[in-house]
């Protein structure tokens, strides 16, 4: 009898359990994705709807915090930082928060992002960029809470809220400008360092043309000579040895020898200190 009641508890757990009902987010989460210049924005936010209320001044009070949506707290993320309101933010991840008034919203950008809903009281410390922006009026409703980025350019964009008749923008700028610039300034000034070793390394493991390869890791042991690498000089000694200059080949192991030393690097100092004495036949 106990079996059977036992059996007949479980069967109706596990049909109350895989029985559950889904039903639809009254403030569906969306996801929207967007690159501006060369920065990737993100952002998650809820899209309650108007649903024949009154909202600003009333379901949204004027001078309150507000999570800016529905359900947990709307969160935007990019990748290089911006500039927003005369404000430069880190790349990451910020909540936003707004205080909607008639006239005009104070955006803000706050760096604790987990959890739902605003606090009571912000934290100050906690504020990485308060903006104000003016409220304009739409000739038409829109049901659904909107965030989108619009305006786009190389350099910025306008991040928008719309819900019922009430449109505001933010705009920001991005480092395009200053990104590309460098960009430009580095390739124009030739291959660094790391582009001549890259190149020697291949030719020396390849067995390309192994003149080529030693003219290149000379320019990137010279590139480097105030802060030489014992990797480095390791690679050119075996350059060397491999064109047959075993005299510059034992100069460089002896120079890579003594910064491995230094730098504690038991396999490099045996590697040189063998082929030191190799070469030196």
């Amino acid at each position: 009898m106990k079996k059977l009641l036992l059996i007949a508890l479980v069967f109706t757990y596990s049909f109350h359990v895989n029985a559950q009902i889904e039903t639809p987010q009254p403030s569906p989460t969306s996801k929207v994705e967007q690159k501006v210049g060369l920065t990737d924005f993100s952002f998650e936010y809820s899209r309650p709807g108007v649903k024949g209320r009154t909202i600003f001044g009333d379901l949204v009070p004027y001078g309150k915090v507000w999570r800016t949506g529905a359900n947990l707290r709307t969160k935007i993320t990019f990748n290089n930082p911006i500039t927003v309101g005369g404000k430069e933010l880190k790349a990451g991840t910020y909540a936003i928060f707004t205080i909607p008034q008639a006239t005009s919203w104070e955006v803000i950008f706050y760096t604790e992002y987990a959890g739902g809903g605003a606090p009571a009281t912000l934290d100050e410390t906690k504020v990485a960029a308060r903006v104000s922006a003016d409220v304009h009026e739409i000739p038409f409703n829109v049901e659904s809470f909107t965030m989108d980025i619009n305006n786009l350019s190389n350099n910025g964009g306008t991040l928008e809220f719309l819900w019922a008749k009430t449109y505001v923008g933010v705009p920001f700028t991005v480092p395009t400008d200053a990104t590309v610039s460098k960009s430009i300034d580095k390739v124009m000034a030739g291959p660094g360092a790391g582009d001549y070793y890259a190149a020697a390394a291949y030719y020396l493991e390849e067995g390309k043309d192994i003149n080529k390869a030693k003219v290149w890791i000379d320019k990137a042991v010279e590139m480097n000579k105030q802060d030489p690498k014992f990797w480095q000089l390791r690679r050119q000694a075996l350059i060397y040895a491999k064109a047959g200059d075993k005299k510059g080949a034992v100069k460089a192991a002896k120079a890579s020898l003594e910064l491995a030393e230094k730098a504690g690097n038991a396999d490099y100092v045996k590697m040189n200190t063998e082929s030191i004495a190799e070469w030196s036949k």
